[in-house]
């Protein structure tokens, strides 16, 4: 399959080095394109690189990967608006985190700069299936060869309108080692995008953020 990325960040290296190493083409598109060249040399040999409109022209399916404060400018920059990105699936990773967030008092610092990111970015990539998926865990983890937790692969939620798209976003979140989970529409991925942020605001404060959410199963367990 061919991936085109749009951004040139860790999560554009971690996710696409993944999907290299699966056997997928991926085309590393960015603002600027020595930087998008540095990430296709960090992934490896028959790595693509190019701009944000050869990112989006190049993919079956697309990765959006930068900032969330700047995702849809990035994607409007790509040919969003004027369906470059049409009738394909459109992932995005971003979660709009402050950036007050790492320099003041966790939990509390980190909020969200803009809410519905997911939904915006649908707004502005006209006949895209916009698909939110890769936002919960962080780039470091991608970039780790052990993708397993307690044993079991790493849920990805995904949240989507398109059944194709969810399909094939799937599809890719298997490639990397991961179980996909059905998490709803795309109107729900407000509500992924608060638990991302939420997280991170326990972990930088030094709390286990999975201990927050336990397994039904660990529970039944206990006596």
């Amino acid at each position: 399959m061919r991936i085109g990325v749009i951004g040139a960040g860790q999560m554009a290296t971690a996710l696409g080095s993944g999907w290299v190493k699966a056997g997928h083409e991926v085309l590393i598109g960015g603002r600027s394109t020595r930087r998008a060249a540095d990430a296709a040399e960090r992934i490896g040999p028959g790595t693509r690189h190019g701009d944000l409109r050869q990112a989006a022209q190049f993919g079956e399916v697309t990765l959006v990967a930068v900032s969330g404060t700047a995702v849809v400018d990035a994607v409007r920059q790509a040919g969003g608006e004027d369906g470059a990105l049409a009738g394909r699936p459109l992932i995005d990773c971003s979660n709009a985190v402050a950036p007050t967030a790492f320099t003041g008092p966790a939990p509390g610092a980190f909020v969200l700069a803009e809410d519905a990111v997911a939904e915006r970015i649908a707004g502005v990539a006209a006949g895209a299936h916009v698909v939110k998926a890769f936002n919960v865990c962080a780039a470091e983890v991608w970039a780790g060869a052990d993708r397993r937790y307690e044993g079991r692969p790493l849920g990805v939620p995904l949240c989507g309108d398109d059944p194709d798209a969810l399909r094939t976003v799937a599809t890719l979140v298997a490639d990397l080692g991961g179980e996909p989970v059905l998490a709803g529409g795309l109107d729900r991925a407000r509500y992924l995008e608060g638990l991302a942020v939420f997280a991170m605001g326990l972990w930088f404060a030094g709390y286990d953020a999975r201990a927050v959410l336990p397994s039904t199963v660990s529970g039944s367990s206990a006596g």
